[in-house]
Formats: C-alpha cells, sequence, structure tokens
C-alpha cells in the first residue's frame, strides 16, 4: 500500500527527513523504515505502507549526520566508510540515538536505530508520543494499575515481541507509581524514550545509556548508590544486567523492566537461561523470592478497518504454586498455575481474547491465531441463533 504525503519542508536533503518525521506523526504511525536507495515506509496500526520519493545512501547518510547528537555523529561517518571498504571488525554497524522535534506546535520524540543491510544504509524510527498515554488508552486494565502500585519492592518483568508496547506499559506503570507515592526514581534506559514529568514530591533522573552511563548494568550498580525507590530498566538483555536486577530487588527496591518473550512463562526461562547452567538453582531460588508480576502483551489488529490495535495481556502474579514451580523451574506448572490462579488475580492470555471478542474488538481469525487453546476459544464463542428459513414450495 502506498500514501501520498507531501515530505518536503525545505531545499535541503534534511529537510526530506524532517518531513518525513513530521509525516510519520501525523499519520499516527508507530514506525519510520528508510532504507538507501528504497522508498520509506510506514507502519500504521501494525500495517506497512510506502511514502515519499525513494532516498539514496549518501543523501540518507547526510539526513541522519544532521539529526543525530554530536557524540554519534563521527560513529555514523566511520561506519559509512567502514561498512563501504567492507573492513573493520572491532565496531558496530549499529546505533541509537534520540531525537526530538517540535511538529505541529508541540515536541515529538523519536527513537532512532541506524544499521546497514548488505552495504545499504538504514534507519529504523521509533515514534514516542509527547506524553505518556494513559492507562485507558493503553487498554491496561485499573485492576493491573492496582496491583503495581502495591508493590513496594520485588521484580515486575513486562514481556512480549518487539513493538507490542512493552515501553508504554513501563511509562505508565512509572507515572502511576508517581501519582501514588513521593518517589525517588531511577531509569536507565537506551536510549532515553518518554521524558517524564513530576511534582514536588517525587524525583526521576534518567539516564541514557551510552551518553550518561556505560551500560544497563553499570546504570542499575551506581543506581544502587542513588537512593532510589523504584528503578526503571529499559531491557534485560544479559547476565550481568539480570544479576544486578535481581540484587536491586533483594535488597529492597522495585525493579520495572522489559524482557523479549511471547508469553508469561517464556519470561522465567529467558531469564534463568541468561545464566550457566550450574547457577540455576540458584537463580530459580532468587526468582521465586522476588519476582512479583510478569505481564505479557501483544497488540493485535482490533475489527475495526484502521482503528487502534488492542492490547491483548496475561498476567501472572507470584503466590505459593508460582513458587515452588519457579524454584523447581518447572515450566509447565507455571503455566498450570496462571490457569488456576484467577482467585489471586491472575488472568490468561485466551480470557482477554474472549473479552475482546465478547465486546467486538477482536476477528475470531485474530483471536485464534494469538490464543494459548483455539480450541477452547472457538467452544465458548456463542453461536449466532439462525433465523429459521421460508420454506419455498416445490415447483409443480
Amino acid at each position: 500500500m502506498s500514501v501520498d504525503l507531501d515530505t518536503s519542508t525545505g531545499s535541503s536533503e534534511t529537510a526530506d527527513l524532517r518531513g518525513l518525521l513530521a509525516a510519520s506523526v501525523r499519520a499516527k504511525a508507530s514506525d519510520l523504515h528508510v532504507l538507501g536507495n528504497e522508498r520509506p515506509r510506514i507502519r500504521v496500526h501494525g500495517k506497512l505502507m510506502t511514502v515519499g520519493s525513494v532516498v539514496d545512501n549518501e543523501a540518507l547518510a547526510a539526513m541522519l549526520r544532521e539529526l543525530c547528537p554530536a557524540s554519534v555523529r563521527d560513529s555514523i561517518a566511520a561506519t559509512a566508510r567502514q561498512a563501504e571498504e567492507r573492513v573493520g571488525d572491532s565496531f558496530s554497524h549499529d546505533l541509537d540515538f534520540s531525537h526530538e522535534a517540535v511538529i505541529d506546535g508541540a515536541m515529538q520524540r523519536f527513537r532512532f536505530n541506524v544499521f546497514y543491510a548488505h552495504g545499504a544504509l538504514g534507519a529504523c524510527v521509533r515514534v514516542i508520543p509527547g506524553e505518556v498515554p494513559s492507562a485507558k488508552w493503553a487498554g491496561l486494565p485499573e485492576h493491573v494499575i492496582d496491583r503495581l502500585v502495591g508493590f513496594r519492592n520485588g521484580l515486575v518483568l513486562v514481556t512480549g515481541i518487539t513493538g507490542s508496547g512493552k515501553s508504554t506499559t513501563l511509562a505508565i506503570m512509572l507515572q502511576q507509581l508517581i501519582k501514588q507515592a513521593s518517589t525517588r526514581v531511577i531509569t536507565i534506559e537506551e536510549p532515553i524514550e518518554y521524558v517524564h514529568s513530576f511534582g514536588d514530591n517525587a524525583l526521576i533522573t534518567q539516564r541514557e545509556v551510552g551518553v550518561d552511563v556505560a551500560s544497563y548494568a553499570a546504570g542499575l550498580k551506581y543506581g544502587l548508590r542513588q537512593d532510589p525507590d523504584v528503578i526503571l530498566v529499559g531491557e534485560i538483555r544479559d547476565q550481568e544486567t539480570a544479576q544486578m536486577a535481581l540484587t536491586a530487588a533483594e535488597t529492597g527496591h522495585l525493579v520495572l523492566t522489559t524482557v523479549h518473550t511471547r508469553d508469561a512463562k517464556g519470561a522465567i526461562s529467558r531469564f534463568t537461561d541468561l545464566f550457566p547452567r550450574e547457577r540455576s538453582d540458584e537463580i530459580c531460588a532468587q526468582l521465586a523470592v522476588n519476582l512479583r508480576m510478569v505481564l505479557s502483551q501483544h497488540l493485535l489488529p482490533g475489527s475495526r478497518q484502521g482503528g487502534k490495535r488492542v492490547l491483548a495481556y496475561e498476567m501472572l502474579l507470584s503466590n505459593l504454586p508460582v513458587i515452588s514451580a519457579i524454584r523447581s523451574n518447572n515450566l509447565v506448572a507455571i503455566g498450570d498455575a496462571i490457569l488456576t490462579g484467577k482467585n489471586d488475580g491472575m488472568v490468561t492470555l485466551d480470557e482477554t481474547l474472549l473479552d475482546h471478542l465478547n465486546a467486538g474488538a477482536l476477528d475470531l481469525d485474530v483471536a485464534l491465531d494469538y490464543a494459548t487453546d483455539p480450541k477452547r476459544i472457538s467452544a465458548r464463542i456463542a453461536k449466532p441463533t439462525e433465523t429459521p428459513r421460508t420454506r419455498q414450495p416445490a415447483w409443480t
């Protein structure tokens, strides 16, 4: 699909990229994809569509150098040169940075990932809303938020595939925590996405990996010396960060973070798999004691054509069966605990899919594609009452 948008805001090459960013915001796109020698694409409600005209490699490099912070400008030039020469194993072809721009009178933020693919320069740009959305807008029910603000320590994991809204959910959670109590918050992000506002009784310091701090693990290590109540870690990717997050949770802090998995029990295995096998029992024991909640989420295409995507989620909460299952690293038992934990507030993915189906927000085929037990979904959908047909007389 192609969209005709006027993306030119001036005569320079940089204006073309600025125009593409503005067009993305106006189209309510979640992402902008620009690849050398290709037409740009935007993703709107989960669907890709082309926009603007072909951008060549040299023009794209010039655009990016104009928009990126000075700290990564030389890296883009070096990356371009070394990629063309196909030499150098000691550098990364992937660069991350954030960018702010005033569009239609409002400040707008963007998260850039710059990369090379088969010699072509590319950039994937995440469009970040100027303000943290409300829980209602995101589709997060009140009981999920109520659970969160009741935690004073421990580990909260938000899981899902790329583009499932994990960062937005973390930002909403943080804003809700700030509203409830005077809170000292440290965030460690790569890059900083939402810029959080806070009142007189709260204090938030946001640190960007590669700019303010060397790594997630370093941010956690030194953050523990900065009197935090809540620590937000953009993502757990490695053993060192996972260990520091557990240590922070164990020492009385509330740690909010994300991992990339498709369901709640997968978050447990993903976390433990970051450690050597010989440490498995130790890590499972720590995780069993310190885990408070896992929220696994999916953003699904809604039933209304061109409408906003629908949030479907699964929520695991710590109770005795969950603690026992994590301690023994029994994924099957963790899944069973979610199914039987409704009285403790747990929610299965299939339950939220059924709720959306009954509300008319999802189509059945979408729900069945994502369901844990499609047969169960089909069996619980009320079949429409058939209207009796008027019997037609036989021709004689």
